[in-house]
């Protein structure tokens, strides 16, 4: 028989057998689902860039009326001594550019072309963003309601969704723009325009988001915390908004990201088709519009509202890649 191993007081005090390093230097703290997100989002450099233009482009466009105010600067002024009377061209290269016009004047009028980009910036972002706003809400909550109550509503909001999909929207917004171009419900000029194409555009575009979202109900809807607000008595649009439509606030947000270039370039159109926003007010449709007879002479007045378009949406689309990679927990 062996003997019983004796142990001292220092071996009985010995340390356990796992031990959390750090513990005593200061508090472990999990990560929120955002604190998550962000730190995937801020490792794509290309949707960080993305996102920095994008925040340089709206305080542009909040500030463009007081950066004009503080220089002076009108987007209607006319040059007529920088234009040729012979040719309707700017006089000089590239569209007449200099210190005082950096990116060149336009044609027949001489107005500044930079000064008009910046008037332009407010207008197309307001156009889009209001757009989107009044698209995601009727699209989230027609869907999220079709995609929690099912059969018979679901039926009734689905065939809705497939009729709008059917309108040719062009059409039906060149119709309805040049309709109302006069005056109509009290508005009048650029608060009309503005107004009337927020809402044609807006309104015929919420499907593409309603059946997103009522696709994303009918998978959570069946979640075990929907299931237990049902069973303490929850009535349904408790769970809709309170439950349901939080849980959809990261799809919601990367299809807007997606869905604001969009409303630019329809907006774009729209005034480049003559019944969007009408001169001389400043937007960059509306100066595609204007150079269409001059490209092949200067070719200078429609690359710079053409390059605008071009960085507003390749940013948009950037950040929206990139918020949709962050917020997709699949995803690597």
């Amino acid at each position: 028989m062996t003997a019983p191993i004796e142990t001292t007081g220092a071996q009985a005090e010995a340390q356990p057998e796992a031990v959390l390093v750090g513990v005593d230097k200061g508090q472990i703290e999990g990560r929120s689902l955002g604190q998550i997100a962000w730190s995937r989002f801020k490792k794509d450099k290309v949707a960080v860039a993305g996102g920095v233009i994008v925040i340089l482009l709206i305080l542009l466009a909040i500030l463009s009326r007081p950066i004009q105010a503080m220089f002076g600067l009108d987007p209607n002024a006319l040059n007529q001594d920088l234009i040729d009377p012979n040719t309707s061209l700017p006089k000089g290269d590239f569209g007449g550019m200099s210190w005082e016009h950096p990116l060149g004047v336009e044609p027949k009028f001489g107005r500044d072309i930079a000064t008009r980009i910046l008037e332009g910036s407010w207008v197309s972002l307001v156009v889009a963003f209001g757009a989107t706003i009044l698209s995601n809400t009727i699209g989230a909550v027609l869907g999220v309601v079709a995609g929690y109550y099912g059969g018979r509503v679901d039926t009734i909001i689905s065939r809705l969704m497939d009729t709008f999909l059917a309108f040719p929207l062009l059409l039906f917004a060149i119709a309805i723009s040049a309709t109302l171009q006069g005056g109509a419900f009290g508005l009048e000029g650029l608060p009309l325009h503005i107004s009337v194409l927020i809402f044609v555009i807006g309104f015929f575009n919420w499907p593409y988001l309603g059946r997103i979202v009522r696709g994303q109900t009918l998978a959570l809807r069946e979640r075990e915390f929907v299931d237990a607000s049902r069973g303490m008595g929850a009535k349904g649009p408790y769970i809709l908004f309170r439950e349901l439509l939080p849980n959809l606030v990261g799809p919601i947000i990367v299809y807007s990201t997606l869905l604001i270039p969009t409303n630019i370039l329809f907006e774009a159109s729209l005034s480049f088709l003559g019944v969007g926003i009408q001169p001389p007010q400043a937007s960059w449709g509306g100066m595609i519009n204007q150079a269409v007879d001059y490209y092949q002479v200067d070719p200078q007045f429609m690359i710079v509202p053409g390059l605008a378009i071009f960085v507003t949406v390749l940013a948009f689309n950037l950040l929206g890649d990139g918020l949709r990679d962050a917020l997709d927990p699949r995803s690597r």
